[in-house]
């Protein structure tokens, strides 16, 4: 039989019938004198085994390292590897379900979600409680609390694990105290109001400490163990890209705030 029949015989394309030739995965046949290739019933049991084989998972190196070995020891402990693996991308497949199943039914509640998303379970919560403390101002949320938000959620992306904590003490802390929410909130708009301020306004410093004292005790614990706030990500270009984000007053506030935290940690 022709390439043609052969690959329709299996269900390959004969694209993928020339590259298994290519790569050595399966004998091919000389031509005849007419100038076709001539192949036969085991040609098509061995491409039979190769489908078999790829539909299981196995790339083209694994199925070339089983076909090879007529005992089949080694297809043996290929599969039991891939099986494996399987085994823990179904594991991960299920925790991810798990979370999307979370965001789902938080935007099922809330009839949408944070620009953020996703998030960890920790920082979710966090923002959840954010939007009900927004929701009880006055007035529109403080522009500094949209811009908390990004950064906490920039923080947890890059950070190593090691150095989540933190977040996630804050975001457990203050999720479940409304006070806490309530005086974060306070520096929120402590913050908005240093946007067209003096470096050397006296608000830099009370908006300072304001900042510091909003910090659950946790949290301050986590960071310390840490290494310090922001851990990696407190120095050099992140640093500079941070404070540029901010009106001069506002990023004098954090720097003093920083080192007033550096006190309290001590």
């Amino acid at each position: 039989m022709r390439i043609g029949e052969l690959a329709g015989a299996v269900g390959v394309t004969t694209r993928a019938v020339r590259h298994y030739h290519r790569i050595g995965l399966l004998p091919e046949p000389p031509r005849q004198s007419n100038g076709y290739r001539e192949y036969t019933l085991r040609d098509a049991v061995e491409l039979a085994r190769i489908r078999r084989l790829t539909d299981l998972g196995l790339s083209l190196d694994e199925v070339k390292a089983a076909v090879a070995d007529d005992a089949g020891k080694d297809l043996v402990e290929i599969l039991a590897e891939l099986d494996a693996d399987l085994a823990r991308q179904e594991k991960e497949i299920q925790k991810r379900r798990n979370r999307l199943g979370s965001l789902l039914q938080q935007a099922w509640q809330n009839g949408q979600l944070p620009a953020e998303t996703p998030v960890s379970p920790a920082l979710a919560s966090l923002f959840e409680g954010m939007t009900r403390a927004a929701a009880r101002l006055p007035g529109p949320e403080p522009a500094m609390a949209a811009k908390e938000r990004e950064l906490l959620a920039l923080l947890e992306t890059g950070a190593p694990a090691r150095e989540r904590d933190w977040l996630h003490a804050m975001g457990q802390e203050m999720s479940a105290d409304a006070e806490a929410m309530g005086r974060a909130y306070a520096v929120y708009a402590r913050m908005d109001a240093l946007a067209g301020a003096a470096e050397d306004d006296p608000r830099v410093e009370e908006t300072a400490r304001a900042l510091v004292e909003s910090i659950p005790d946790e949290a301050v614990r986590a960071m310390t163990a840490a290494g310090g706030e922001g851990g990696s990500t407190a120095a050099g270009g992140f640093a500079d890209a941070f404070f540029a984000e901010f009106a001069p007053a506002q990023a004098a506030a954090v720097r003093r705030a920083i080192e007033l935290f550096g006190e309290r940690a001590g």
